[in-house]
C-alpha cells in the first residue's frame, strides 16, 4: 500500500472570513493598442451602418419619407458603444500564477476567469489581419471535453502571448509528465 491509501481522506471546511480574495492578484492590463482595435471592431461597424443610412437618407436612393432621423439610432449605438468598449479596455486584465490564469473583463457584467493548468489541455495563440498589424494576440485554452475555447484572453501583446503559451504549455507538459511517472511507478508493496 502507498501512504496516500494509509491517509483517511478529509475534507475540513474553510470559514469564509479566512477564504483568500482573488483581488489580491496583480493584474497586468491588456496592451494600450487594444483599445484601437476593439473599437475598429466593435463600434467602428455601428458607425458605419450610421454612414451607409445616412447616404441612403441624403441621397434620396430609397424613400424614406418621416424617417429621416433614422441614421441617427446606429449613430447613438455607435458613440455608447465607444463608451463601453473606452471602460472594458482600462478594466479588461490578466495574471499568471503559480497554477493558474486569471482573465477579468466587462463593464456591466464583470467576469473574472480563473483557469488553473492542470484543466488546460491544449493553447492557442492567434491573431486577424487587425491584431498581427497592431502586434495584439489572442491566448485561447481549451479544457477538456470542449469544442471551443474555455478562455480566452484579448489583448496581449505578441511577444507575451508567446511567452505565455510557451509557459502554459510546459506547465501542462510537466503535469503529464509527472501524472505519467506516478502512473508508472510499482506500488510499495511491489518493491518487495
Amino acid at each position: 500500500m502507498t501512504g496516500a491509501e494509509n491517509k483517511p481522506f478529509e475534507n475540513r471546511q474553510i470559514p469564509a472570513d479566512e477564504l483568500p480574495s482573488y483581488r489580491w492578484i496583480d493584474f497586468q492590463p491588456v496592451a494600450a493598442r487594444y483599445l484601437f482595435w476593439a473599437l475598429m471592431t466593435g463600434p467602428g461597424a455601428w458607425l458605419l451602418v450610421a454612414i451607409g443610412l445616412l447616404v441612403v437618407v441624403e441621397t434620396g436612393l430609397v424613400p424614406v419619407d418621416g424617417f429621416g432621423w433614422l441614421p441617427l439610432v446606429p449613430f447613438l449605438i455607435a458613440l455608447f458603444s465607444v463608451a463601453m468598449t473606452w471602460l472594458d479596455a482600462n478594466y479588461r486584465s490578466w495574471a499568471l500564477r503559480e497554477h493558474d490564469l486569471v482573465y477579468r473583463s466587462g463593464v456591466i457584467w464583470k467576469k473574472t476567469v480563473i483557469l488553473p493548468f492542470v484543466r488546460i489541455q491544449h493553447v492557442e495563440a492567434v491573431h486577424g489581419p487587425l491584431e498581427r498589424k497592431l502586434g495584439l494576440m489572442r491566448l485561447k485554452c481549451f479544457t477538456a471535453g470542449g469544442m471551443t475555447a474555455n478562455l480566452v484572453v484579448l489583448g496581449l501583446d505578441r511577444d507575451h502571448a508567446r511567452r505565455v503559451r510557451r509557459y502554459l504549455l510546459e506547465q501542462i507538459s510537466d503535469a503529464d509528465e509527472a501524472e505519467g511517472s506516478a502512473a508508472d511507478a510499482p506500488a510499495s508493496d511491489d518493491l518487495e
